[in-house]
């Protein structure tokens, strides 16, 4: 077995109904359909190779569209696959909708826990504009149930730039989601994805969605918001109470080993990077023929992979670790990107010492274009 730590994610890619903004591999929810899937991530799970497991998340679609005996059959086979230790993190993510909620005493006593609830907004009519159809009370009534089921690590997402929304309602989200007192709270800007509804909403009239200014505007308000209520902003999309960082993402904000499971799912060992087929008749028929499933690869060197791991650790508040760097990638990054760090500081956008190089708060709001100098 190997000694190199792995995160594992599991992708369920059934949703009750499909949101008009998402591009992730996802289908409407067909219970034949869905089986099939089952067995052929069951048989991934099986043929895979026996890594040391250290987190898991289960991601979507909407892995609550699945009883809450299969999950629990899934973290029972993760569990024997990949050597998870008891304590292991293990999140879900969920749709609040109160329908799919009615499992939390299974997923706690099968080991989930770590909830991820996409909110999105709290709303109503900013939730009708996404396509989404809990209310507000849902996710007040699912997160009291999660506390009575056991769960002490409880996530929230919400997303600004939603067509329509001003300050006052992104405020009412914000505080609505303070109010719950969970222990992590995802805050993220509206992408406008190809080949989506939204897309193409956006064609037809882009007026009516916000603009570059608007986002920022809005991306500062919640960091004002959610630093004054005493979460701490550790990554550009994320806030935590002390001691509830997501363990599994600050893996991947490390440049760490990842298995991905299931349809559309990327890995990452060694720096050797493999994302499945995102057509599910073909992953299932790779996967229950016991084949290799189809998809793409690649392997990271030289400027890539360092740029990469730049890149990744940029978005954390720690920025990147010059030492630690050095070790594993025998580069000086302050030497090696010199001029690069320089330019920017000058800009206000990044500051450096002997030991880091991180982002500004300003330049936060352009990390897409700082991370870009070193890819």
């Amino acid at each position: 077995m190997t000694a190199v730590p792995t995160a594992i994610y599991v992708h369920l890619p059934f949703c009750p109904y499909v949101c008009p903004y998402c591009d992730f591999a996802k289908w409407a929810y067909d219970g034949p359909a869905a089986a099939r899937y089952l067995a052929a991530l069951e048989a991934e799970i099986a043929a895979a190779p026996a890594l040391q497991g250290t987190t898991v998340f289960f991601g979507g679609g909407t892995p609550n569209t699945y009883e809450p005996v299969v999950l629990a059959g899934l973290v029972g086979r993760l569990r024997e696959r990949f050597a998870l230790a008891n304590d292991a993190e293990i999140t879900l993510e969920l749709n609040p909708d109160l329908a799919l909620c009615t499992g939390l005493e299974v997923w706690r006593a099968a080991g989930i826990n770590r909830l991820s609830i996409g909110v999105q907004s709290f709303v109503a009519a900013e939730l009708r504009v996404l396509g989404r159809r809990h209310t507000p009370a849902d996710v007040a009534e699912v997160v009291r149930r999660a506390r009575a089921a056991g769960f002490t690590n409880l996530s929230i997402d919400v997303m600004f730039g939603v067509p329509g929304q001003t300050e006052a309602s992104w405020r009412q989200s914000l505080d609505a989601a303070l109010e719950l007192d969970v222990q992590h709270l995802s805050a993220y800007g509206l992408t406008i994805e190809d080949g989506t509804p939204y897309a193409r909403w956006f064609a037809r009239e882009p007026a009516a969605f916000a603009d570059d200014t608007r986002e920022a505007e809005l991306y500062a308000q919640a960091i004002a918001t959610l630093g004054g209520a005493g979460y701490e902003h550790y990554e550009i999309s994320n806030f935590a109470r002390p001691g509830f960082r997501c363990e599994h993402n600050e893996n991947y904000w490390r440049n760490g080993d990842y298995v991905g499971l299931g349809v559309g799912a990327s890995s990452y060992l060694a720096f050797f990077r493999s994302v499945h087929t995102r057509d599910r008749e073909t992953y299932c028929a790779a996967a229950l023929g016991g084949h290799a499933i189809p998809g793409e690869s690649e392997t990271l060197a030289g400027d890539q992979r360092i740029g990469e791991a730049i890149m990744l650790a940029l978005r954390t508040r720690e920025g990147v670790d010059t030492g630690a760097f050095r070790e594993r990638y025998g580069v000086d990054v302050r030497t090696h990107y010199r001029s690069a760090i320089e330019r920017m500081e000058a800009d206000g956008l990044l500051q450096s010492g002997v030991t880091f190089v991180r982002l500004t708060e300003r330049g936060r709001f352009v990390a897409n274009d700082v991370c870009a100098a070193f890819l």
